[in-house]
């Protein structure tokens, strides 16, 4: 480790005083809804904690392991997927059970480096981790953790950086998180362009085309068959795509389940070209729409409604229009809700009703819209690339401040008068910028 001597191994335990928190019993209403700030696991993340989603009483507080941690102590997550969330409280609270909580003793530790500190160890805890599928770390996993930490100047000097540093990384990531909805709203512009004639009005005026005909689903469409209603296995010969697999107009092959039943298989098998309609899901989710390309074998489940096209109308374009703002209007008026799930069935679906372009003007759209989602997907594909690497980013940079490796042994500046010095002292030499 490239340190100098002022770093010293030291466990959590020596640098803070360590608590956690409890529950207040649930079954007594007087317990919560009151002024004491209770903190758990979901309010952790941010640098500092300043709302929380629960408060509870002074009765409350004292009925129950619940302790009030100061203002200025450092909350982290011990279980689950949560492990290793880290915040400074920013207000006197109290937490549940899942949350130790950290009081740092401040001859030895600020609270701003401990934060960090702790940042930086999330997968040791997370390695750390004892149990099952939520594995948990305890107070005393975390007390007896050994770190190395530099005397107090250098934690000053080595938060400022931090600061100043992970700050740009936070508006990198905050730019990179407009990317889908910015996406998101490309593609539904595209889409209502697309859907509406605008996007091939000049091509259509140049062609001479007349203006589209208003119809039906059912007049130009057929099919309109429900998948299987038998249950699917794990593993099998054949992939049966479900609501989950028609994602954005397209199939997503992950997460499949399967059948081996040839009778099954022989009624539900689909042809390129076949459109899938989601008929029931959640509100937001009825109605979404894929199209099968063949891209291998496979039949539908019985959620979702199969349609397909004619000499009238090109499938391709049909996707195209069912997943139109237009036709998520449409499905939002006509959708039957329950208790979770709504559901739009087959004679609601042949009645959508939508401008029918010519086949040729069909096929246009289809190249334009085709060309313009390829350049969505190239920014997305970009946009996952440059999260993924700015996300890995932060554990980067706190993984060089906590191996001593944050700053040169001497700074540029220092760097550039050393060699100006030098060379100065040797007029004969030509002189080098480094």
């Amino acid at each position: 480790m490239n340190k100098q001597t002022h770093w010293q191994i030291k466990t959590l335990g020596d640098v803070a005083k360590w608590g956690a928190g409890g529950t207040p019993s649930r079954s007594n209403n007087s317990y919560y809804g009151g002024t004491i700030p209770w903190i758990k696991t979901g309010d952790l993340g941010p640098r500092f904690v300043r709302n929380v989603s629960e408060f509870i009483t002074d009765e409350g507080l004292k009925n129950s392991s619940a302790k009030l941690f100061p203002k200025g102590s450092i909350g982290i997550a011990m279980y689950g997927a949560t492990i290793g969330k880290v915040s400074i409280l920013d207000l006197d609270a109290a937490c549940n059970q899942a949350c130790a909580v950290a009081q740092p003793d401040t001859d030895q530790i600020s609270k701003d480096f401990l934060y960090y500190l702790l940042k930086s160890e999330k997968e040791a805890f997370i390695a750390k981790g004892k149990g099952g599928a939520q594995p948990n770390i305890s107070q005393t996993i975390i007390k007896e953790h050994e770190v190395s930490i530099p005397d107090i100047e250098e934690q000053v000097r080595i938060v400022k950086k931090l600061d100043s540093v992970l700050a740009k990384v936070e508006a990198a990531q905050a730019r990179l998180d407009k990317i889908p909805t910015i996406l998101k709203r490309f593609r539904q512009s595209v889409l209502a362009a697309a859907t509406s004639g605008e996007l091939t009005k000049e091509w259509r005026e140049r062609n001479e085309l007349l203006d589209w005909e208003q119809v039906k689903l059912k007049d130009v469409g057929k099919g309109f068959k429900y998948g299987s209603s038998s249950k699917s296995k794990p593993e099998g010969k054949t992939p049966v795509l479900r609501m989950g697999n028609l994602q954005g107009g397209k199939l997503d092959w992950e997460k499949l389940v399967f059948t081996s039943d040839d009778a099954e298989i022989e009624k539900y098998k689909l042809q390129p070209g076949d459109v899938l309609f989601n008929r029931t899901n959640s509100p937001e989710l009825v109605g979404k729409t894929s199209i099968y390309r063949g891209e291998r074998e496979a039949i539908f489940a019985g959620y979702l409604i199969k349609v397909q096209g004619t000499d009238r109308l090109n499938t391709e374009y049909l996707n195209i229009q069912l997943n139109s703002p237009h036709a998520r209007d449409y499905c939002w008026a006509v959708k039957t809700d329950g208790v979770s799930q709504s559901n739009i069935n087959a004679k609601k679906l042949q009645a959508y009703e939508f401008g029918l372009p010519s086949i040729n003007e069909q096929d246009e759209i289809i190249r334009i819209v085709t060309e313009l989602f390829s350049n969505a997907d190239l920014v997305e594909k970009q946009y996952k690339a440059a999260k993924l690497r700015v996300d890995k980013m932060t554990q980067s940079i706190l993984a060089r401040a906590f191996s001593g490796k944050l700053f040169s042994s001497i700074s540029n500046d220092e760097r550039e008068a050393v060699v100006v010095k030098t060379q100065s002292s040797q007029p004969n030499q030509t002189k080098t910028r480094v």
